[in-house]
């Protein structure tokens, strides 16, 4: 009679997890907690003066013209960068683990969600990975958009609602679905707009059309 020896099954300890941001970063993510809660939150929603100010002593980097709604959620202020005449609407989740930034002129609409950093499952302490967020001059992210860490939204483009934008997106089109995808270039009705798109058939803003003595129109500009 035979007997068949008994196997032991290694157990492998969980592995130990640890904050990966500093102390420093924490401690001003609890203090920018508190303010938020007592001072930016509860602020009426004309004062975007007052949010830009206490934004800009937590360290974001912010134009003067820039508005920010009081219910936006912002993790970390001193990684956000907003231009001239940018908004973040109510309910927008700016998770800001690095740098997010936000040209001239575009727009972030409620509920939607910034996402600055991931993890990387292949790593059994599931690290946080962040990745910068760049959105270009004149864009328009719809409600309820998700953009993923490391995207870049080129200037002028359009994020219809409730699109998901894990790549790059280029300039000047409309991008709706998860993944977005653009579906045809963004046209303004003024083509001379600051701006806008140039074609064969727009002139520079500023430009006077002056007709030249071959027949054909030649555009001369006053800059």
């Amino acid at each position: 009679m035979t007997t068949t020896p008994s196997h032991q099954t290694a157990t492998v300890p969980p592995p130990q997890r640890t904050s990966p941001h500093s102390l420093r970063n924490r401690i001003g993510r609890a203090l920018w907690g508190v303010v938020y809660v007592t001072l930016f939150r509860p602020s009426p929603r004309i004062c975007h003066g007052w949010r830009r100010m206490i934004l800009r002593c937590f360290g974001a980097r912010i134009a003067p013209t820039a508005q920010i709604c009081p219910r936006a959620r912002i993790w970390a202020p001193w990684n956000l960068i907003m231009g001239e005449r940018s908004c973040i609407g109510d309910d927008v989740d700016v998770y800001s683990v690095t740098t997010i930034s936000i040209g001239a002129d575009s727009t972030v609409s409620q509920y939607s969600y910034l996402c600055g950093a991931t993890h990387d499952y292949e790593d059994p302490i599931h690290p946080v990975v962040p990745k910068p967020i760049t959105i270009g001059e004149r864009c328009w992210v719809a409600a309820d958009v998700f953009v993923a860490p490391g995207v870049t939204i080129g200037d002028g483009t359009v994020v219809g609602a409730r699109s998901n934008v894990f790549k790059d997106l280029p300039a000047w089109v409309v991008a709706v679905g998860s993944p977005a995808k653009p579906i045809k270039p963004r046209v303004l009705r003024d083509p001379t707009a600051p701006g806008a798109p140039r074609t064969p058939s727009s002139p520079p803003a500023g430009a006077v059309a002056t007709p030249d003595a071959s027949g054909p129109v030649q555009q001369t500009s006053h800059a």
